[in-house]
Formats: C-alpha cells, sequence, structure tokens
C-alpha cells in the first residue's frame, strides 16, 4: 500500500469512529408513513429525537426509538473511554428504502379481483457525534 493511500485509509478510518449505525430491515410498514417520522428526527440532537420519538403517536416512531437506542449503544460499545452526554450524539442521516412486498388478491365487485400491495421498509441510521472527550 502506498503511503498516500494509507494516509487517506487512516483518515477515513478516523472520521468513522465518530460514527455509529443501526439497520432495521423488512419493517412491515410502509415507507411512505416510516418516511413522515423519520424527517422529524433528523439533523436532531439524540436527547431530542429520543423525546420526539417518544411523545409521537405513530405507531412507526416506536420503531425508529428502538432502532435510535441500539445506535447509540452501537456507538458506545465502538467508543467506551467516551461519555455519550459530553459527545454532542446526532442523527447525521437517516435514509428509509423500499423493501420487499408482499402482493395479495382481494375480491372486487362483478367477479373482478384488485391486488393489494403490503409494502415494507429497510430503515439506515447513522449517528455522528460532534467531539469526543473522555
Amino acid at each position: 500500500m502506498g503511503n498516500r493511500k494509507r494516509q487517506s485509509a487512516e483518515a477515513i478510518k478516523e472520521a468513522k469512529k465518530n460514527t455509529a449505525f443501526a439497520k432495521l430491515n423488512n419493517c412491515p410498514t410502509s415507507p411512505r408513513k416510516m418516511r413522515l417520522v423519520a424527517d422529524q428526527v433528523r439533523g436532531e440532537g439524540v436527547d431530542k429525537a429520543l423525546a420526539i420519538l417518544k411523545f409521537s403517536p405513530k405507531e412507526a416512531s416506536r420503531r425508529l426509538e428502538k432502532l435510535l437506542l441500539s445506535a447509540i449503544a452501537n456507538w458506545q460499545a465502538k467508543n467506551e473511554e467516551a461519555d455519550v452526554e459530553n459527545a454532542e450524539l446526532f442523527v447525521k442521516e437517516i435514509r428509509v428504502d423500499g423493501g420487499r412486498m408482499l402482493k395479495r388478491l382481494r375480491p372486487a365487485p362483478q367477479g373482478r379481483a384488485h391486488r393489494i400491495r403490503k409494502r415494507s421498509n429497510h430503515v439506515t441510521l447513522v449517528l455522528g457525534a460532534n467531539n469526543i472527550e473522555s
């Protein structure tokens, strides 16, 4: 490995130390409903995001709250010596993608059938830290 490539790899590794992520796959909620909740917490601090999700009446907020707690635990496992309160964690990126679709048939009038699409989604949540001090 060349010197320049090694330096850039070390810089990338150092930048990844400040981030942690968690994924939720095949969540049985439509992506549109999940995005409504995800847009509320994007860019917010972890404490504020947890408060928003805790008091939101939507069903998708419970799943995102659990995912956010998982991402915080992943960050703590990666940075054992750092303190969560002093790190100023925030939701750096939250992405909701469409998952697989279950296709069902529903009877319709006059002998017809309508296709029902039961959607699911994949959510990726990335946390970032503004400053890390032991």
